[in-house]
């Protein structure tokens, strides 16, 4: 193992060396600079914290609207479909970022479009793009009719395209693909017909297929046995389809599952149905599983463990640790040990009912008197989720996992109670939601501090922390607002057209720092007066 790990990182460091001058190192994957902002989450941890402070808790009252930027689609857009749920990338001074269908690089001094790239859709569910890869000066992103699609870094221009799944079969792509070394990593999505999910690495070179990992086993694999029968396992589920992490040293890439199918009908999967709602560590270069956690066993409530896996190096039980965390859809928190899977913590961070507790591995148990009924069952929380995809983040100077989260309560009903059930085969109706910031302890798991919205509605943010002891979180009035990350206490606010609709994220260029934002179809960047 050890040998293997030395290996991995020498190659690595090949890699770095042979494309230094050619666009993106990859050496800057694995320490970002302040010029750049290279991942999905700006760095391999999924932390989401930045280590610039020239915008701070002192003066972040004298933030101004440095430019915003529409990304016009033109006619036809869905509304979910035109809202920015990717985190632009920044390199070289242009960032880089996605719609459903569109990319776009625009100067990131001054917001100015440098060029747009339409791609001809063959269909598929436009609900939404999380953004680019960046692999030398090559671009990478997702579409919704489920092509990898590769352009020129500076231009546009497009190098490939190639199909990573099959939209007549209601596959729907939209992560951000991750680059590790040379693989280009993508997920999929899909729920309305009963299809398995996989997370494929793609050489950067050509497209095509490295390796594959599927989220249901073959009978006599291993997670089989979580299973009922063959049958049940071809029905699917577990789709890939937001981001994963990635710790270098060990090699080991961390994804999130989503729900078995069909949705809400267990009756014809009894079992755990792994490899479904679950966290797997997976050998980069090989794409072999290594461990998994299981947030929701036998699923019936669509809590996909897609939410961010968040990986870093702390102290637990007064040792130092390798640790990964997750704040759950299910209303759960998660701390293991990244090295073996081995369960910490467990602990729900809003009220919930579908499960009756913990078992010996740290995964909850199911509440069987919760699951869908034909005349309604009241779970919380909704379908929708405790959380859902929009970024938490971790802040190590705090010790607090932030995360935005909904109260919520849905009543579950079962439409179709045959043995051989399919698509979503059920239902919800939404009761109540009521959003809140929640800043974690990881070490217990026990909210520090709460920050509950006004009024009714569910609306989630993507976070942002940093050394300038800011937490950035839209809310569901329309508010871009900067907290204390240690006591949660309002300290900046600015009002937009729309809700925060992607992750903030941070960059220095010329001495200056910029805080991007994206809400609805607009792109808000903010930043200090000049002195």
């Amino acid at each position: 193992m050890k040998l293997n790990r030395i290996l991995a990182a020498s190659s690595f460091v090949a890699l770095c060396a042979a494309l230094v001058g050619q666009g993106l190192d990859p050496a800057k994957l694995l320490k970002p600079t302040p010029d750049t902002w290279p991942t999905y989450n700006g760095d391999y941890s999924g932390k989401r914290f930045s280590s610039l402070k020239q915008i701070n808790a002192r003066n972040v009252r004298e933030l101004s609207l440095a430019w915003v930027f529409r990304a016009d689609t033109g006619p036809g857009a869905s509304p979910f479909g035109n809202q920015i749920k990717s985190t632009p990338l920044l390199l070289d001074g242009v960032l880089y970022f996605t719609l459903p269908d569109h990319a776009w690089a625009i100067d990131a001094r001054t917001g100015r479009e440098l060029w747009h790239v339409k791609w001809q859709t063959k269909g598929g569910i436009h609900i939404g793009n999380r953004g680019v890869g960046i692999y030398g000066n090559w671009i990478f992103f997702e579409t919704p009719d489920d092509y990898l699609i590769s352009l020129e870094k500076n231009t546009g221009k497009l190098r490939w395209s190639v199909e990573i799944a099959d939209v007549k079969q209601e596959y729907f792509s939209t992560p951000a693909p991750l680059i590790v070394g040379n693989h280009v990593l993508v997920g999929v999505g899909g729920d309305s017909l009963d299809v398995p999910g996989y997370l494929e690495a793609r050489d950067p070179e050509t497209g095509q297929v490295q390796w594959r990992f599927n989220t249901e086993p073959k009978p006599g694999e291993r997670g089989a046995e979580t299973w009922p029968n063959a049958d049940a396992m071809t029905h699917g589920g577990g789709m890939t389809w937001m981001p994963g992490t990635y710790d270098p040293q060990m090699n080991l890439l961390f994804w999130g599952t989503g729900n078995p199918n069909p949705v809400h009908a267990g009756q014809g999967r009894k079992g755990d149905d792994l490899w479904t709602c679950s966290i797997v560590a997976l050998n980069a270069d090989t794409g072999k599983l290594v461990w998994w956690f299981q947030p929701s066993p036998h699923d019936t409530h669509d809590y996909d463990a897609v939410q961010t896996p968040v990986i870093f190096d702390a102290e637990f039980d007064g040792k130092p640790r390798k640790l990964l965390a997750q704040g759950s859809r299910n209303g759960y928190f998660f701390l293991l040990d990244r090295t073996s899977g081995k369960n910490l913590v467990s602990e729900p961070f809003i009220p919930l009912n579908w499960s009756k507790g913990i078992d010996s591995r740290g995964e909850p148990i199911p509440n069987a008197a919760k699951e869908p009924k034909t005349d309604g069952t009241l779970v919380s929380p909704a379908s929708g989720g405790a959380t859902n995809w929009p970024p938490p983040s971790f802040d190590p100077e705090t010790g607090l996992f932030y995360v935005s989260t909904s109260y919520s309560y849905s009543v579950f009903y079962l439409t179709d109670t045959d043995e051989n059930a399919e698509g979503y085969a059920g239902r919800d109706a939404g009761v109540w939601s009521q959003s809140a910031l929640k800043a974690i302890d990881y070490r217990t798991g026990k909210i520090r501090w709460s920050h509950v919205f006004p009024g009714d509605g569910g609306s989630l943010s993507g976070l942002l922390s940093t050394a300038g002891k800011l937490l950035f979180s839209g809310d569901p009035s329309h508010n871009l607002i900067g907290f204390d990350p240690a006591d949660g206490k309002i300290l900046w606010h600015v009002g937009l057209a729309s809700g925060v609709s992607n992750g903030p994220m941070t960059y220095e260029l010329d001495g200056r720092q910029y805080l991007v934002v994206g809400a609805g179809d607009m792109l808000y960047a903010f930043t200090l007066p000049r002195a």
